[in-house]
């Protein structure tokens, strides 16, 4: 045993040493060879734990081929990358997820509670996986132990294991948590965990030569042995290979261990390329020799010895204590990596999801350092890692330590499989909802505990033995293996069958029963269409997509020579090559307040933001944004250059930043309703038209009354568009006047017919016809037009009851004027000077108006040679519409 000891200790060693130099080799910068294709195929190799070294034989001695169902789901997975894990390492990439938790909730509008259910969810479902490890290393020590004699019993067990589970808490503190990386990368740990994969590998096929060559003559006598054994006998049931080939893997995806190491850790999507086949033939080669050891122990060992030890002790029995060391170490690679990965993705997990939103909530804004920060992160995912793995202790205490590996892995696999519907549905379906994903998580999550996870820790511990045979209140339905009446089946198929449906059900059903919110349905989009809206993953790792888009931005806003200049001393201040810095943080910064200084700090957040967050707005888009600013800003800046008079020019400055002040804050508003406006009507059309299409059966009245929603809404679409559309086409110039004759009267009687005032809505007009025998030569239509918004606005915005409206007509020196004057309230004397510009609103919460009415009124008098101004002094809002009777018909 003390050479045991000694043995392990130095491996340990040697283990913290390549971790060291890998460390310090990343940060001098060499890390072409630390993020090869092969280390990180080889890192996926965790998923190769204690279970599958040591398990796995003993898996095949209880239940035969049936263990080649923990290989072939994840070598299925990875031959069919292309769909599903390539895109999962997308959207980590271009997302910046962290873990699995971090990806699910940034799916579903970023919810931090659907982030804690995950946690919660992943710390119990990897729980007993991690004692699992721990107890296959106190096994292989009691094997030794054993053989020598050291009396080596349960307490020593225990012990053995507390010792265990520090020293892997403490190597992991030591190098998952020596810095805070944006990309939670940890090279050393990663290098360490490619050496296990290659120690494993070779101890588990030198076991296996040894027994096919050494003890049993070579292959054709050792598959005469398999023939002859019941272990090699095709007598499997096809639903149970299904079911344990899906529940595999779908653990390889939903691990966080596994999604740590392929998603988070990878540096470039293209090692899939070689993950794909390797990782596979890695598996084939672990189980290679699983038979030949499992048919040979049963033969040489005596009867009722563990198989999940045949690894180590066939070797033992003939006398190779050299290679049951190196069988040995093989165990404690396996069981080893896997802790530190788990612990390492968990304690990201707890940190971010559930330390740090209870720290910020105490200390209110937050810390005033990001040093605060920093600390308290790292404090907190080191505290976390002690404390998954002593959880982890404590149910190995508790559980005694199950009679099978396998068993207790399958327990772990069922509890993490239940965020496969909900990451799957998030990455494929637009219409999933975080509603749904919280329904069906939980639902799956109560399943596994109550139908499994429970039980497994032994009858009578927390499960009673009246509970397990008669159900809850003698209710036999609901036995923990016996859900709904189905009895007879494995535990671990039953648990798997059950809750993947229910869960399933209630993600589907709640998400088509609720609406998404906005940033839900943004994430959405992002995700699903994650190859359309994102670059490269090495694209975005290296930040020069986003600085080309900077540069591009601030070129169009602070012109060439400036953002050149600007770009070339950050650039030579980072020592890049080019004009091309790296975005970082203090960079942006800088960039920011140039930016401000033209188009207002808010805009030049939010355009910075959007650029360096990769969310799928297109920088046309932003830069039409800026460009508007930009031109107001440089009208401003015209009058105040050209200001000659000081009090008059000062006053008038004055008056026109507060405008520009108000028309920024009003065209901010524009943008947010124009986006709404245009959205509902798309959604609704979206929704309905889904509706039509996959409904076979549904009525006729159901099919006029969903159609008749889309004609509505197409409807309602259109005037937006044509509003915008008109007001463009004016400002532009590009207008022909349709000149011709008519009566004043009748300009005015069309315009209160097309008004669309009802009697639910009741507007008394009060005029005098006599006065209105005025004879125009005009544009008849549009001074309709101009007529017919007024009114409208009129019979919106009035708030008087009852409500009136007087038209006053009257013409003087070739000019025709006509007031209309409401029984309302009075419009604010500051929004005066900006109802008729184009982002305009006066009474948002009363009507819903894109604002775009007046604008449109003005510029149609202005084409007509007349104005329409705002009438101050009157009972309540007036309006003066002023024209000339005969129209010279330019068009500006």
């Amino acid at each position: 045993m003390n050479v045991l000891i000694v043995v392990s200790l130095g491996y340990v060693l040697a283990l913290f040493t390549v971790a060291f130099m890998a460390e310090r080799a990343a940060r001098s910068g060499r890390i072409k060879w630390l993020r090869a294709p092969v280390v990180y195929t080889l890192s996926l190799s965790i998923y190769c734990t204690g279970w599958t070294f040591y398990g796995a034989v003993g898996f095949a001695v209880r239940s035969g081929l049936e263990f080649i169902t923990i290989y072939l789901g994840p070598s299925l997975v990875m031959l069919g990358w292309w769909w599903t894990v390539r895109k999962l390492v997308r959207i980590g990439r271009t997302q910046r997820i962290t873990s699995l938790a971090d990806l699910i909730s940034s799916r579903f509008g970023k919810s931090n509670l659907l982030a804690v259910g995950l946690t919660l969810l992943a710390v119990t479902g990897t729980t007993p996986y991690i004692a699992l490890q721990l107890q296959s290393v106190t096994q292989s020590y009691a094997v030794f132990a054993e053989a020598s004699q050291d009396g080596f019993n349960q307490t020593s067990q225990t012990t053995t294991a507390l010792w265990v589970a520090i020293g892997l808490a403490l190597f992991t503190i030591l190098f998952g948590t020596r810095k805070l990386d944006v990309n939670e990368r940890h090279d050393g740990v990663v290098m360490a965990i490619a050496v296990e994969a290659v120690v494993k590998l070779i101890a588990l096929m030198a076991v296996g030569i040894f027994v096919v060559w050494g003890l049993s003559g070579g292959i054709g006598p050792m598959l005469e042995k398999i023939d002859a054994s019941e272990i090699g006998t095709w007598n499997v049931s096809g639903g149970r290979w299904a079911g344990l080939t899906f529940l595999s893997a779908a653990a390889f995806i939903c691990l966080p261990r596994m999604f740590h190491v392929m998603v988070v850790e990878n540096d470039d999507e293209r090692h899939l390329r070689m993950a794909s086949w390797a990782f596979p033939a890695y598996l084939m080669l672990m189980s290679l020799f699983v038979l030949p050891i499992a048919v040979t122990g049963l033969d040489l060992l005596p009867k009722g010895s563990n198989p999940d030890m045949f690894v180590l002790t066939v070797p033992l029995s003939q006398g190779q204590n050299g290679l049951a060391m190196l069988s040995f170490l093989g165990g404690l690679s396996s069981a080893t990596s896997m802790v530190i990965v788990a612990s390492i993705a968990l304690s990201t997990m707890v940190s971010n999801h559930i330390v740090m939103p209870i720290w910020l909530s105490f200390t209110g804004a937050g810390a005033s350092m990001s040093g605060d920060v920093r600390y308290i992160v790292l404090l907190s995912r080191r505290l976390s890692i002690a404390a998954v793995v002593m959880l982890a202790y404590f149910y190995f205490v508790l559980s005694g330590g199950g009679s099978a590996l396998a068993a207790i892995g399958l327990v772990s696999f069922v509890g993490v499989a239940q965020a496969l519907p909900v990451m799957i549905g998030g990455i494929f379906w637009r219409g999933a909802t975080r509603i749904g994903a919280l329904s069906g998580l939980s639902i799956g999550f109560v399943i596994w505990i109550y139908a499994l996870f429970l039980p497994s820790l032994g009858v009578g511990v927390v499960v009673s033995e009246a509970m397990m045979a008669s159900g809850p209140f003698g209710l036999t339905w609901l036995a923990p293996h016996a859900l709904f009446g189905v009895k007879g089946m494995d535990p671990i198929l039953h648990c798997l069958l059950w809750s993947m449906l229910l869960n399933s059900f209630a993600f589907v059903v709640v998400s088509l029963c609720s609406f998404p919110a906005p940033l839900e349905r943004l994430q959405g989009a992002q995700f699903v269409n994650v190859f359309d809206h994102a670059r490269s993953a090495k694209e975005w790792s290296s930040g020069a997509a986003q600085s080309e888009d900077l540069m591009v931005m601030a070129q169009r806003i602070l012109g060439a020579r400036e953002a050149q200049s600007l770009f070339g001393l950050e650039a030579a201040r980072q020592g890049a090559q080019g004009l091309l810095p790296e975005p970082t943080p203090e960079f942006l910064g800088v960039l920011e307040r140039e930016l401000s200084g033209s188009v207002g700090a808010a805009t030049a957040h939010a355009m910075v933001g959007q650029i360096v967050g990769g969310a799928s707005v297109s920088v046309d888009d932003l830069l039409a944004v800026a460009d508007e600013s930009a031109q107001m800003m440089e009208y401003s800046s015209k009058l105040e250059a050209q200001s000659t008079e000081q009090r008059r020019t000062a006053e008038k400055l004055r008056q026109v930043n507060e405008k520009l002040t108000q028309l920024s804050v009003q065209k901010d508003g524009f943008l947010s309703q124009i986006s709404h406006e245009l959205r509902t009507p798309m959604t609704s059309i979206r929704s309905f038209s889904e509706i039509l299409r996959d409904s076979q059966d549904m009525a006729d009245i159901d099919k006029a009354r969903y159609a008749g929603i889309i004609h509505s809404e197409t409807l309602r679409l259109t005037r937006l568009l044509d509003d915008l559309l008109d007001l463009s086409v004016l400002e532009a110039g590009r207008v022909s006047l349709n000149l011709s004759h008519k009566v004043l009267e009748n300009v005015i009687e069309g315009a209160i017919s097309s008004a669309g005032l009802s009697d639910e809505n009741p507007l008394l007009i009060r005029r005098t016809p006599a006065r209105e025998d005025i004879l125009l030569h005009t544009d008849v239509d549009r001074l309709a037009q101009v007529f017919i918004n007024v009114i409208s606005n009129a019979q919106k915005y009035c708030d008087a009851d009852p409500r009136q409206l007087t038209i006053k007509a009257f013409q003087s020196k070739g000019l025709a004027t006509v007031d209309f004057i409401d029984n309302g309230s009075k419009i604010d004397p500051d929004m005066r000077d900006v109802i008729f510009e184009k982002f305009s609103r006066v009474g948002e919460t009363k009507a819903g108006g894109a604002g775009l009415g007046l604008a449109i009124c003005r510029e149609i008098m202005t084409r007509l040679g007349g104005d329409i101004v705002y009438l101050p002094g009157q009972d309540g809002t007036a309006f003066r519409v002023q024209f000339p009777i005969i129209c010279e018909g330019q068009a500006a």
